[in-house]
């Protein structure tokens, strides 16, 4: 029983995921949008940012976690890199999508995120618990590269 309601339950974090991932595809061209209105893509990624930035902190606020940011200056420097990539991110994406189109950048940035996973859980890098990368992991890999270059043709 208890077994059903963990695997049922991973199933519900793996939707939530999924409407990230549909999250991500709309993000794109929603800034780019933006970028066109203001002139520039890294502005509409200031913007994104600050709009997404104003939300999080209305949901810590009403979550009643206004007071973690108070541990800011005692947190490693290193961890706040994270700020950093996702700038990284939202530009490169503002940017990438009206030159490969949505099904190319995202395929992009799955392939990507999928190279850099198989890194990380390989390695146990970042505090992460150290995973095998095995022969499927490495084909699903693969395919999503195939995907990439299937969505260019």
């Amino acid at each position: 029983m208890r077994e059903n309601k963990m695997e049922a339950s991973m199933w519900w974090i793996v939707a939530a995921v999924v409407l990230g991932g549909t999250a991500v595809a709309l993000q794109a061209p929603v800034n780019a949008a933006l970028a066109r209105e203001l002139g520039g893509p890294v502005p509409a990624a200031a913007v994104s940012f600050g709009v997404g930035f104003v939300v999080l902190l209305v949901i810590a606020l009403v979550q009643g976690q206004g007071g973690a940011f108070l541990k800011l200056p005692q947190v490693p420097a290193w961890t706040l890199i994270g700020g950093c990539l996702g700038a990284w991110y939202v530009l490169t994406s503002v940017w990438g999508v009206s030159q490969l189109g949505v099904v190319t950048l995202v395929a992009a940035l799955i392939l990507g995120q999928m190279t850099a996973a198989m890194v990380i859980d390989a390695t146990g890098a970042l505090g992460v618990v150290a995973r095998e990368v095995t022969p499927t992991r490495i084909a699903s890999a693969g395919l999503v590269m195939a995907g990439l270059l299937l969505s260019r043709v």
